[in-house]
Protein backbone atom coordinates (compact mmCIF):
# COMPACT_ATOMS: atom_id res chain seq x y z
CA UNK A 1 0.00 0.00 0.00
CA UNK A 2 1.44 3.37 -1.00
CA UNK A 3 0.79 6.79 0.43
CA UNK A 4 -1.53 9.08 -1.48
CA UNK A 5 -2.38 12.76 -1.08
CA UNK A 6 -6.06 12.07 -1.78
CA UNK A 7 -8.00 12.68 1.47
CA UNK A 8 -9.61 9.29 1.87
CA UNK A 9 -12.09 10.40 4.52
CA UNK A 10 -13.77 12.67 1.97
CA UNK A 11 -13.55 10.37 -1.07
CA UNK A 12 -15.41 7.09 -0.76
CA UNK A 13 -14.22 5.58 -4.02
CA UNK A 14 -10.57 6.40 -3.33
CA UNK A 15 -10.99 4.93 0.15
CA UNK A 16 -12.35 1.66 -1.26
CA UNK A 17 -9.54 1.38 -3.81
CA UNK A 18 -6.96 1.84 -1.06
CA UNK A 19 -8.81 -0.65 1.12
CA UNK A 20 -8.54 -3.25 -1.65
CA UNK A 21 -4.77 -2.74 -1.64
CA UNK A 22 -4.68 -2.98 2.16
CA UNK A 23 -6.62 -6.26 2.23
CA UNK A 24 -4.37 -7.68 -0.50
CA UNK A 25 -1.31 -6.74 1.56
CA UNK A 26 -2.73 -8.29 4.75
CA UNK A 27 -3.35 -12.05 4.38
CA UNK A 28 -2.35 -12.57 8.05
CA UNK A 29 -2.22 -10.53 11.24
CA UNK A 30 1.55 -10.12 10.82
CA UNK A 31 1.15 -8.73 7.32
CA UNK A 32 -1.62 -6.39 8.50
CA UNK A 33 0.65 -4.99 11.21
CA UNK A 34 3.42 -4.46 8.65
CA UNK A 35 1.00 -2.65 6.30
CA UNK A 36 -0.26 -0.41 9.12
CA UNK A 37 3.30 0.34 10.24
CA UNK A 38 4.37 1.29 6.72
CA UNK A 39 1.45 3.70 6.37
CA UNK A 40 2.05 5.24 9.78
CA UNK A 41 5.73 5.76 8.98
CA UNK A 42 4.81 7.46 5.71
CA UNK A 43 2.68 9.89 7.72
CA UNK A 44 5.41 10.85 10.17
CA UNK A 45 4.78 8.38 13.00
CA UNK A 46 7.94 7.17 14.72
CA UNK A 47 8.29 3.48 15.62
CA UNK A 48 9.40 2.75 19.17
CA UNK A 49 10.60 -0.60 20.46
CA UNK A 50 9.32 -2.07 23.70
CA UNK A 51 12.90 -2.87 24.77
CA UNK A 52 14.07 0.75 24.32
CA UNK A 53 13.62 3.81 26.50
CA UNK A 54 10.75 5.96 25.24
CA UNK A 55 11.04 9.70 24.91
CA UNK A 56 8.41 11.83 26.71
CA UNK A 57 5.33 12.52 24.63
CA UNK A 58 5.01 16.09 23.43
CA UNK A 59 2.07 17.97 21.87
CA UNK A 60 1.71 16.74 18.30
CA UNK A 61 3.89 13.70 18.97
CA UNK A 62 3.15 10.61 16.84
CA UNK A 63 4.49 7.11 17.50
CA UNK A 64 3.64 3.42 17.32
CA UNK A 65 4.79 0.10 18.76
CA UNK A 66 4.37 -3.45 17.46
CA UNK A 67 4.04 -6.72 19.34
CA UNK A 68 3.82 -9.73 17.03
CA UNK A 69 0.41 -9.50 15.29
CA UNK A 70 -0.70 -6.40 17.23
CA UNK A 71 0.06 -2.70 16.85
CA UNK A 72 -0.76 0.40 18.89
CA UNK A 73 -0.27 3.94 17.53
CA UNK A 74 -0.92 7.31 19.13
CA UNK A 75 -1.06 10.98 18.19
CA UNK A 76 -1.00 13.64 20.92
CA UNK A 77 -3.16 16.70 20.52
CA UNK A 78 -2.17 20.23 21.41
CA UNK A 79 -2.10 21.04 25.12
CA UNK A 80 -1.47 17.41 26.09
CA UNK A 81 -0.93 17.06 29.84
CA UNK A 82 -0.62 14.55 32.66
CA UNK A 83 -4.42 14.17 32.81
CA UNK A 84 -5.06 14.00 29.08
CA UNK A 85 -7.67 11.35 28.25
CA UNK A 86 -7.16 8.87 25.41
CA UNK A 87 -9.59 8.12 22.63
CA UNK A 88 -8.89 4.54 21.58
CA UNK A 89 -10.23 2.92 18.41
CA UNK A 90 -9.81 -0.80 19.09
CA UNK A 91 -9.96 -3.61 16.53
CA UNK A 92 -8.35 -6.97 15.76
CA UNK A 93 -6.05 -8.22 13.03
CA UNK A 94 -6.84 -11.95 12.94
CA UNK A 95 -9.55 -13.92 11.13
CA UNK A 96 -10.76 -17.54 11.31
CA UNK A 97 -9.17 -20.01 8.94
CA UNK A 98 -6.68 -22.85 8.63
CA UNK A 99 -3.19 -22.79 10.19
CA UNK A 100 -0.30 -25.07 9.24
CA UNK A 101 0.59 -27.59 11.91
CA UNK A 102 4.20 -28.32 12.93
CA UNK A 103 5.75 -30.93 10.63
CA UNK A 104 2.93 -30.39 8.13
CA UNK A 105 4.28 -32.40 5.18
CA UNK A 106 2.75 -35.80 4.42
CA UNK A 107 1.64 -37.90 1.45
CA UNK A 108 -1.57 -39.81 0.78
CA UNK A 109 -2.41 -41.86 -2.33
CA UNK A 110 0.06 -39.99 -4.52
CA UNK A 111 -0.86 -36.52 -3.27
CA UNK A 112 1.50 -34.21 -1.40
CA UNK A 113 -0.49 -32.61 1.41
CA UNK A 114 -0.07 -30.25 4.36
CA UNK A 115 -1.44 -30.78 7.84
CA UNK A 116 -3.58 -27.89 9.07
CA UNK A 117 -5.37 -26.97 12.28
CA UNK A 118 -8.65 -25.04 12.39
CA UNK A 119 -8.15 -21.52 13.79
CA UNK A 120 -11.19 -19.97 15.45
CA UNK A 121 -14.64 -20.58 13.98
CA UNK A 122 -14.49 -20.41 10.19
CA UNK A 123 -17.33 -21.39 7.86
CA UNK A 124 -15.37 -24.46 6.80
CA UNK A 125 -17.28 -25.11 3.58
CA UNK A 126 -16.10 -21.77 2.16
CA UNK A 127 -12.46 -22.85 2.35
CA UNK A 128 -12.98 -25.77 -0.01
CA UNK A 129 -12.11 -25.54 -3.71
CA UNK A 130 -10.36 -22.16 -3.41
CA UNK A 131 -6.88 -21.28 -4.69
CA UNK A 132 -4.88 -20.80 -1.51
CA UNK A 133 -1.51 -19.34 -0.65
CA UNK A 134 0.55 -20.01 2.47
CA UNK A 135 1.33 -16.83 4.41
CA UNK A 136 2.55 -15.69 7.81
CA UNK A 137 5.93 -15.39 9.49
CA UNK A 138 8.90 -17.66 9.98
CA UNK A 139 11.83 -17.32 12.35
CA UNK A 140 15.24 -18.55 11.28
CA UNK A 141 17.95 -20.08 13.45
CA UNK A 142 19.58 -16.67 13.89
CA UNK A 143 16.39 -15.34 15.50
CA UNK A 144 15.43 -13.16 12.52
CA UNK A 145 11.75 -12.88 11.62
CA UNK A 146 10.62 -13.02 7.98
CA UNK A 147 7.19 -12.33 6.52
CA UNK A 148 6.29 -14.98 3.94
CA UNK A 149 3.66 -15.36 1.27
CA UNK A 150 3.60 -17.92 -1.51
CA UNK A 151 1.64 -17.92 -4.73
CA UNK A 152 -1.49 -20.10 -4.95
CA UNK A 153 -0.03 -23.49 -4.02
CA UNK A 154 -2.80 -25.30 -2.12
CA UNK A 155 -6.41 -26.39 -2.42
CA UNK A 156 -8.77 -28.18 -0.03
CA UNK A 157 -10.74 -30.39 -2.42
CA UNK A 158 -14.46 -31.05 -1.92
CA UNK A 159 -15.71 -34.60 -2.42
CA UNK A 160 -17.53 -34.99 -5.75
CA UNK A 161 -21.31 -35.33 -5.40
CA UNK A 162 -21.14 -38.63 -7.35
CA UNK A 163 -19.27 -40.11 -4.36
CA UNK A 164 -21.57 -38.63 -1.72
CA UNK A 165 -25.16 -38.60 -2.95
CA UNK A 166 -26.61 -38.23 0.54
CA UNK A 167 -24.31 -35.46 1.73
CA UNK A 168 -23.83 -33.52 -1.48
CA UNK A 169 -26.45 -30.88 -0.68
CA UNK A 170 -25.48 -30.48 3.00
CA UNK A 171 -22.04 -32.00 3.55
CA UNK A 172 -20.65 -32.70 7.02
CA UNK A 173 -16.95 -32.21 7.51
CA UNK A 174 -14.51 -33.98 9.77
CA UNK A 175 -12.25 -31.12 10.93
CA UNK A 176 -9.21 -33.41 10.87
CA UNK A 177 -9.65 -35.65 7.84
CA UNK A 178 -11.42 -33.35 5.40
CA UNK A 179 -9.55 -30.04 5.80
CA UNK A 180 -6.05 -31.09 4.73
CA UNK A 181 -5.08 -29.32 1.46
CA UNK A 182 -3.32 -30.87 -1.51
CA UNK A 183 -0.11 -29.25 -2.77
CA UNK A 184 0.87 -31.43 -5.70
CA UNK A 185 0.34 -34.73 -7.46
CA UNK A 186 3.74 -36.09 -6.51
CA UNK A 187 6.42 -34.47 -4.38
CA UNK A 188 6.08 -31.10 -2.63
CA UNK A 189 6.82 -29.64 0.78
CA UNK A 190 4.95 -26.82 2.50
CA UNK A 191 8.05 -26.01 4.54
CA UNK A 192 10.16 -25.79 1.40
CA UNK A 193 7.59 -23.52 -0.23
CA UNK A 194 7.54 -21.01 2.63
CA UNK A 195 11.34 -21.07 2.93
CA UNK A 196 11.61 -20.38 -0.80
CA UNK A 197 9.12 -17.50 -0.49
CA UNK A 198 11.26 -16.01 2.29
CA UNK A 199 14.51 -16.55 0.37
CA UNK A 200 16.09 -18.74 3.06
CA UNK A 201 17.39 -22.28 3.27
CA UNK A 202 14.70 -24.66 4.60
CA UNK A 203 17.22 -25.96 7.11
CA UNK A 204 17.40 -22.47 8.61
CA UNK A 205 13.67 -22.32 9.45
CA UNK A 206 13.33 -22.97 13.18
CA UNK A 207 9.75 -21.74 13.73
CA UNK A 208 6.68 -20.84 11.69
CA UNK A 209 3.32 -19.15 12.31
CA UNK A 210 1.67 -19.58 8.92
CA UNK A 211 -1.83 -20.10 7.54
CA UNK A 212 -3.70 -20.69 4.33
CA UNK A 213 -4.84 -17.48 2.65
CA UNK A 214 -7.35 -16.87 -0.12
CA UNK A 215 -5.64 -15.50 -3.23
CA UNK A 216 -8.75 -13.95 -4.82
CA UNK A 217 -8.44 -10.17 -4.68
CA UNK A 218 -11.12 -8.10 -2.93
CA UNK A 219 -13.52 -6.45 -5.38
CA UNK A 220 -16.52 -4.20 -5.76
CA UNK A 221 -19.44 -6.23 -7.09
CA UNK A 222 -23.23 -6.01 -7.39
CA UNK A 223 -25.62 -4.48 -9.89
CA UNK A 224 -24.70 -0.97 -8.76
CA UNK A 225 -21.09 -1.71 -7.84
CA UNK A 226 -21.81 -0.81 -4.23
CA UNK A 227 -21.14 -4.21 -2.63
CA UNK A 228 -17.70 -5.27 -1.48
CA UNK A 229 -16.61 -8.93 -1.54
CA UNK A 230 -13.41 -9.65 0.32
CA UNK A 231 -11.51 -11.94 2.63
CA UNK A 232 -10.98 -10.80 6.23
CA UNK A 233 -13.56 -8.02 6.41
CA UNK A 234 -13.86 -9.28 9.98
CA UNK A 235 -11.90 -7.34 11.02
CA UNK A 236 -9.69 -5.49 8.52
CA UNK A 237 -12.70 -3.25 7.89
CA UNK A 238 -12.12 -1.74 11.34
CA UNK A 239 -8.31 -1.80 11.26
CA UNK A 240 -8.20 0.21 8.03
CA UNK A 241 -10.90 2.64 9.19
CA UNK A 242 -8.94 3.41 12.36
CA UNK A 243 -5.69 3.79 10.40
CA UNK A 244 -7.12 6.28 7.90
CA UNK A 245 -8.87 8.24 10.65
CA UNK A 246 -5.68 8.45 12.72
CA UNK A 247 -3.46 9.74 9.90
CA UNK A 248 -6.02 12.14 8.41
CA UNK A 249 -7.43 13.88 11.50
CA UNK A 250 -5.96 15.97 14.30
CA UNK A 251 -6.74 14.91 17.87
CA UNK A 252 -8.90 17.21 19.95
CA UNK A 253 -6.74 19.57 22.04
CA UNK A 254 -5.76 18.01 25.35
CA UNK A 255 -6.44 14.43 24.16
CA UNK A 256 -4.45 11.52 22.74
CA UNK A 257 -5.88 9.69 19.72
CA UNK A 258 -4.95 6.00 19.66
CA UNK A 259 -5.26 3.04 17.29
CA UNK A 260 -5.11 -0.35 19.02
CA UNK A 261 -5.28 -3.41 16.74
CA UNK A 262 -4.91 -6.70 18.64
CA UNK A 263 -4.32 -10.29 17.56
CA UNK A 264 -6.13 -13.50 18.59
CA UNK A 265 -9.61 -12.00 19.10
CA UNK A 266 -11.08 -14.99 17.29
CA UNK A 267 -9.61 -17.24 20.00
CA UNK A 268 -10.73 -15.15 22.99
CA UNK A 269 -7.86 -12.60 23.07
CA UNK A 270 -5.86 -14.54 25.68
CA UNK A 271 -2.31 -13.92 24.48
CA UNK A 272 0.49 -11.39 24.89
CA UNK A 273 -0.67 -9.66 21.71
CA UNK A 274 -4.38 -10.07 22.41
CA UNK A 275 -6.70 -7.56 24.05
CA UNK A 276 -6.73 -9.67 27.22
CA UNK A 277 -2.96 -9.28 27.48
CA UNK A 278 -1.15 -6.32 29.04
CA UNK A 279 -0.14 -4.48 25.86
CA UNK A 280 -2.58 -1.56 25.98
CA UNK A 281 -2.08 -1.14 29.72
CA UNK A 282 1.70 -1.17 29.23
CA UNK A 283 1.58 1.44 26.48
CA UNK A 284 -0.73 3.75 28.41
CA UNK A 285 1.47 3.42 31.49
CA UNK A 286 4.65 4.33 29.61
CA UNK A 287 3.02 7.28 27.84
CA UNK A 288 1.71 8.67 31.10
CA UNK A 289 4.99 8.11 32.90
CA UNK A 290 6.68 10.09 30.13
CA UNK A 291 4.21 12.90 30.72
CA UNK A 292 5.07 12.87 34.42
CA UNK A 293 1.65 11.62 35.48
CA UNK A 294 1.01 10.36 38.99
CA UNK A 295 -1.39 7.53 39.83
CA UNK A 296 -3.95 10.23 40.63
CA UNK A 297 -3.40 11.83 37.22
CA UNK A 298 -3.75 8.47 35.45
CA UNK A 299 -7.01 7.72 37.24
CA UNK A 300 -8.39 11.12 36.26
CA UNK A 301 -7.32 10.58 32.65
CA UNK A 302 -8.97 7.14 32.52
CA UNK A 303 -12.21 8.57 33.89
CA UNK A 304 -12.45 10.90 30.87
CA UNK A 305 -11.17 8.40 28.29
CA UNK A 306 -13.14 6.44 25.70
CA UNK A 307 -12.68 3.29 23.67
CA UNK A 308 -14.67 2.49 20.54
CA UNK A 309 -14.40 -1.25 19.97
CA UNK A 310 -14.95 -1.65 16.23
CA UNK A 311 -15.66 -5.18 15.02
CA UNK A 312 -17.77 -6.42 12.15
CA UNK A 313 -21.41 -7.34 12.84
CA UNK A 314 -24.34 -9.00 11.13
CA UNK A 315 -26.61 -7.48 8.53
CA UNK A 316 -30.04 -9.12 8.33
CA UNK A 317 -29.69 -12.12 6.03
CA UNK A 318 -32.51 -12.12 3.45
CA UNK A 319 -32.64 -15.92 3.35
CA UNK A 320 -32.48 -16.42 7.12
CA UNK A 321 -34.29 -13.41 8.54
CA UNK A 322 -35.73 -15.54 11.38
CA UNK A 323 -32.23 -15.69 12.90
CA UNK A 324 -32.37 -11.96 13.66
CA UNK A 325 -34.35 -9.90 16.14
CA UNK A 326 -37.90 -9.57 14.75
CA UNK A 327 -38.01 -5.79 15.29
CA UNK A 328 -34.40 -4.59 14.87
CA UNK A 329 -33.17 -4.99 11.31
CA UNK A 330 -29.69 -3.61 10.52
CA UNK A 331 -29.20 -3.55 6.75
CA UNK A 332 -26.19 -3.23 4.49
CA UNK A 333 -25.82 0.31 3.17
CA UNK A 334 -27.63 1.94 6.09
CA UNK A 335 -24.53 2.84 8.08
CA UNK A 336 -22.23 1.26 10.68
CA UNK A 337 -23.98 -0.33 13.63
CA UNK A 338 -24.13 0.33 17.35
CA UNK A 339 -23.94 -3.13 18.96
CA UNK A 340 -25.95 -3.72 22.15
CA UNK A 341 -26.19 -6.76 24.41
CA UNK A 342 -27.82 -6.92 27.86
CA UNK A 343 -25.41 -9.67 28.96
CA UNK A 344 -22.35 -7.50 28.26
CA UNK A 345 -21.12 -9.49 25.30
CA UNK A 346 -20.85 -5.95 23.94
CA UNK A 347 -19.77 -3.11 26.24
CA UNK A 348 -22.22 -0.47 24.96
CA UNK A 349 -24.26 1.42 27.55
CA UNK A 350 -26.41 4.56 27.38
CA UNK A 351 -23.44 6.94 27.63
CA UNK A 352 -21.63 5.00 24.92
CA UNK A 353 -24.68 5.16 22.67
CA UNK A 354 -24.80 8.93 23.18
CA UNK A 355 -21.13 9.32 22.26
CA UNK A 356 -21.58 7.16 19.15
CA UNK A 357 -24.55 9.18 17.94
CA UNK A 358 -22.63 12.44 18.48
CA UNK A 359 -19.74 11.09 16.40
CA UNK A 360 -22.09 9.92 13.64
CA UNK A 361 -23.89 13.27 13.59
CA UNK A 362 -20.59 15.14 13.40
CA UNK A 363 -19.48 12.97 10.46
CA UNK A 364 -22.92 13.13 8.79
CA UNK A 365 -23.03 9.33 8.68
CA UNK A 366 -26.26 7.34 9.31
CA UNK A 367 -26.18 4.63 11.93
CA UNK A 368 -28.32 1.72 13.05
CA UNK A 369 -28.55 -0.71 15.98
CA UNK A 370 -27.78 -4.41 16.25
CA UNK A 371 -29.24 -6.62 18.97
CA UNK A 372 -29.46 -10.40 18.92
CA UNK A 373 -32.47 -12.64 18.70
CA UNK A 374 -32.78 -14.19 22.19
CA UNK A 375 -32.56 -17.68 20.72
CA UNK A 376 -29.35 -16.89 18.77
CA UNK A 377 -26.69 -15.65 21.23
CA UNK A 378 -24.15 -13.23 19.81
CA UNK A 379 -20.39 -13.47 19.90
CA UNK A 380 -18.23 -11.02 21.79
CA UNK A 381 -15.46 -8.53 21.02
CA UNK A 382 -12.46 -6.82 22.55
CA UNK A 383 -14.86 -4.22 24.00
CA UNK A 384 -15.80 -5.91 27.29
CA UNK A 385 -12.18 -7.05 27.71
CA UNK A 386 -10.79 -3.53 27.30
CA UNK A 387 -13.40 -2.09 29.63
CA UNK A 388 -12.57 -4.72 32.26
CA UNK A 389 -8.78 -4.50 32.02
CA UNK A 390 -8.36 -0.72 31.74
CA UNK A 391 -11.59 0.65 33.20
CA UNK A 392 -12.19 2.95 30.23
CA UNK A 393 -15.80 3.44 29.17
CA UNK A 394 -16.27 1.44 25.96
CA UNK A 395 -18.82 1.24 23.17
CA UNK A 396 -19.11 -1.58 20.60
CA UNK A 397 -19.77 -0.83 16.93
CA UNK A 398 -19.08 -2.33 13.51
CA UNK A 399 -19.81 -2.64 9.82
CA UNK A 400 -22.74 -4.97 8.94
CA UNK A 401 -21.70 -8.05 6.94
CA UNK A 402 -23.19 -11.05 5.24
CA UNK A 403 -21.31 -14.37 5.45
CA UNK A 404 -19.25 -13.47 8.52
CA UNK A 405 -16.36 -15.95 9.04
CA UNK A 406 -16.56 -17.05 5.43
CA UNK A 407 -13.36 -17.14 3.41
CA UNK A 408 -15.00 -14.27 1.51
CA UNK A 409 -17.39 -11.89 3.28
CA UNK A 410 -19.73 -9.20 1.92
CA UNK A 411 -20.22 -5.55 2.95
CA UNK A 412 -21.49 -2.27 1.49
CA UNK A 413 -18.98 0.38 0.41
CA UNK A 414 -20.94 3.16 2.16
CA UNK A 415 -20.73 1.34 5.50
CA UNK A 416 -17.00 0.71 5.14
CA UNK A 417 -16.28 4.35 4.38
CA UNK A 418 -18.80 5.56 6.94
CA UNK A 419 -16.98 3.78 9.76
CA UNK A 420 -13.76 5.61 8.88
CA UNK A 421 -15.53 8.98 8.81
CA UNK A 422 -17.09 8.36 12.22
CA UNK A 423 -13.69 7.26 13.57
CA UNK A 424 -12.29 10.58 12.36
CA UNK A 425 -14.94 12.55 14.23
CA UNK A 426 -14.25 10.44 17.34
CA UNK A 427 -10.53 11.26 17.26
CA UNK A 428 -11.20 14.94 16.63
CA UNK A 429 -13.38 15.24 19.72
CA UNK A 430 -17.04 14.93 18.71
Amino acid sequence: MTTTKTPLLTDRDAYIERFIDFVDASPTSYHAVAAVAAELTAHGFVEVREADEWQPLEPGGKAFVRRDGAIIAWHAGAEVSTTSPVRVLGSHTDSPGLMLKPKPDFHAFGWAQAGVEVYGGPLLSTWFDRDLAIAGRIVTTDGAEHLVRTEAVARVPMLAIHLDHDGGSSPKFDRQRHTQPVLAAGEASALDLIAQAAGVDPAEVSGADVRLADTQRAARIGAAGDLFASPRLDNLSSVFASLVALVETDPAPGTIAMLAAFDHEELGSNSRSGAHGPMLEDVLGRIREGLGATAEDAARANAESWCISADAGHSVHPNYHEKHDPNVHPLSGQGPMLKVNANQRYATDAHGASLWHRCCDAADVPTQVFVSNNTVPCGSTIGPITATRIGIRTVDVGVPLLSMHSARELAHVDDLHGLARVAGSFFSGA
